[in-house]
């Protein structure tokens, strides 16, 4: 594999290192899915990604086996997603703390939730707010077979998952949106 490389002065039972920014290219659109159907925030998505190639290039604890590095990148982006959640959590609690404080008067024209004229389609916006109600796990299965278009077996190799599991988490995961998009009336329910 071109992701591998030994030192000449390595011994056979040595580790093999891994070349971080080849893996992080090869391995970046589908954990950009991951991290995206975490954070449902796309301009964090970049932030995340930084975290998550630093925290691989610095690891404590070497990869033994280049095959696994898919789901050990994996859990890594999930892991680093909340991080970032976390810490964003701990900055809106500041900025709530303030605008609380700091509350508009009567004559002041600003507007309180300017996101809300942003969002012209409400079809895209009910279907993305129906995702958004969706276990994590499951925003992000359906994402990446949707989305990056994987077959079972392709999701089970990135997720360190067997096919069976995939296809019962996908069955679920489709049921749970179908339920949330009737909830908002995007689709009839069925009968």
């Amino acid at each position: 594999m071109a992701m591998i490389q030994r030192n000449k002065l390595d011994r056979p039972e040595s580790p093999a290192t891994i070349d971080w920014p080849v893996v992080l290219a090869q391995h970046d659109r589908w954990l950009r899915t991951i991290v995206f159907a975490r954070l449902g925030e796309p301009g964090a998505v970049d932030e995340v990604m930084q975290e998550v190639a630093m925290a691989a290039v610095r690891q404590q604890a070497p990869i033994h086996d280049p095959t696994k590095v898919a789901p050990w990148l994996y859990r890594l982006a999930v892991t680093q997603s909340l991080l970032w959640r976390r810490k964003q959590g701990r900055r809106r609690k500041l900025t709530d703390h303030y605008a609380e404080r700091n509350r508009p008067v009567e004559g002041d024209n600003r507007e309180m939730d300017p996101l809300g004229w942003l969002l012209a389609d409400e079809r895209r916006r009910l279907i993305r707010q129906a995702i958004a109600r969706l276990p994590k796990r499951d925003a992000e299965m359906l994402l990446l077979k949707y989305t990056e278009d994987w077959s079972y077996r392709d999701l089970a190799e990135h997720l360190g998952i067997t096919e069976s599991a995939v296809e019962a988490r996908l069955h679920r995961a489709r049921q749970k949106l179908r339920r949330e998009l009737t909830a908002l009336e995007v689709v009839e329910a069925e009968r």
